[in-house]
Formats: structure tokens, sequence, C-alpha cells
């Protein structure tokens, strides 16, 4: 079958029917219960007994939700689907639900939230379902108000299926871009069913260490060296630095930018031509209006 990504948009694809379908199959309840508590491992939250407010974003039907209130934590859900969320009431979930589109950011005062998990939600932001969709600009709206409203040093695990390479660096580059620090990590590298990644960002200065678990191999034991020193296909740890590309030189149609100008000034003058003096806004692109 294809992915439901390529099918419909969410709101579209979660209708009624498909909510109640996914929220009944036993098979679904038990692997998202796996992979939400591998996520809530992975967030490495204290283990002193506090109840931690958590964001559970795309929380559907609040199947990862029941193992964060079973955990003893208090959390928001967000998702775009009205039926799931209709679901996920009727289930009287434990949790505050919001009905958004992650795309568009998280409205939430910054610092507030202790961690957030995603459960095979992320990879939709990838896909322009609408004319008015352009996947950089969403991915940028999400990473940016993500990192805002976490507290410092708290971390964000995103459980996601990406459908290719591309996608995983565009994922990546944006999270990095909004300011976090981390890398991806896999469970079961070799397994083409029971294969799962995480994208596990640290929020906090660059000062903040972001240490990133090892993924799991076989029979539940830690991946080993052997394991993880295969081909970049099979890694099981991603590390990213949280670094920011230098943004580009700006040149005209011409192939004529800044230091061509400054460097033809230079040559004017001496030729003992009257140059104006350098400044900040010296081969600065004027606005087509004030």
């Amino acid at each position: 079958m294809p992915r439901p990504e390529v099918q419909a948009p969410p709101e579209i694809f979660y209708n009624e029917t498909e909510a109640r379908k996914y929220t009944t199959s036993s098979r679904i309840i038990e692997i998202q219960a796996k992979i939400s508590e591998r996520a809530l491992e992975l967030l490495a939250l204290p283990n002193d007994g506090v109840p931690r407010l958590l964001l559970d974003i795309g929380c559907g039907s609040g199947l990862s939700g029941e193992t964060l209130s079973e955990n003893g934590h208090h959390w928001i859900g967000y998702d775009i689907s009205e039926s799931m969320l209709n679901v996920a009431l009727e289930r009287e979930a434990e949790g505050d639900l919001l009905l958004a589109d992650m795309g568009q950011g998280l409205g939430l005062r910054p610092g507030v939230v202790d961690g957030a998990i995603s459960i095979s939600a992320v990879q939709w932001l990838c896909y322009a379902d609408k004319s008015s969709h352009e996947p950089r600009m969403r991915l940028k709206a999400f990473f940016g108000s993500l990192y805002r409203c976490l507290a410092r040093g708290a971390r964000a695990v995103l459980q996601l299926y990406a459908e290719n390479m591309d996608q995983s660096e565009m994922i990546m580059m944006y999270a990095m871009r909004a300011g976090f620090a981390g890398g991806i990590v896999v469970d079961w590298p070799h397994s083409s069913k029971a294969r799962k990644a995480y994208l596990v960002l640290t929020c906090g200065p660059p000062s903040v260490q972001s240490y990133l678990p090892k993924g799991k191999g076989e029979d539940g034991a830690m991946c080993s060296e052997d394991e993880e020193s295969d081909d970049d296909g099979n890694q099981t740890v991603g590390i990213y630095d949280r670094t920011r590309p230098r943004k580009k030189a700006k040149i005209n149609k011409n192939g004529k930018g800044k230091e061509w100008v400054f460097k033809k000034k230079e040559q004017m003058r001496k030729k003992g031509y009257s140059v104006p003096p350098d400044t900040k806004y010296t081969a600065r692109k004027r606005k087509a209006h004030f």
C-alpha cells in the first residue's frame, strides 16, 4: 500500500472511520506503546518522582499519551485531525488536547515545556497538501516554535518514517537551524520491519552537552561497535553539530557582488578619481519603495 502521506492530507486521511480503525487495532496499540516507551526513555527525564509537562505532537487518539500518563506526567496533545481528537475525548484521555497544525508553529509561551515526543508525525510536514504549503517554511516554523517553548536543556524525541534520505536531511537541517543539538538514533538498523528512527534533539546553549544514546540491536541489547561501524545506511547514531550555515554573499545578476564593488572603487581611487567613502551601505541593493 502507498504511504498515508501521499494519499491525502492528515486531516482528511484520518477521518472518523480511519480514526476508529486505527485506535481499535491491537497491533497498532502495541506498537504505539512500545515506541512511546522508547521515546520517553530517550527523553532522559530526571528520575526524581516529579511529574513533568510534556508535549505530544501528533497525539492522534491519545495512544502515546497513555504512556505519558502511566509514567506520572502531564501532557498537551497536538493534532490536526478532529476525528482523532474526538476519539481521544471518548477514550477520556488525561491530557489537554489542541486541534492545531504543527506546520504553523506551536503557540506556547517560551520555556514552559519540560520535553516533547512525537510518534510518526513529523514526516507529514515534508508534503505540500495545499498550494499555500511550503515544506521548508513549515519545518522552519515547527522547529523554531518547538525550540522556544522548551525549557533550556530539555529534549525532544521525534520518531519518524522518512520516505528517503533527502527528507531526513531536510528535517535535520531545519532542526539544527532552529538551534537544536543532537542527532538520529536508530533501533534495529538491520531489520526492515522493526527498524525505528528517533530524532533526539536537545534545547539549550552550545555549552550544553547533548549525550546521544545508542540504538537498540538484536534481542533488546544495545548495538555493538562492530554493527555501528558498517556502511552509512546501517548507522545507529548520527550526531550533528549545532553550527549554523554561513550566509552566502549576495551577488547580482552580473555576478558582481560587494567585494567586486570595493575592489573597483579602490582601483578608481588609485587612478585619482573622486570616489565616495566606503560605508555599510556600499553595494547594498536599494528597495523598490520606501
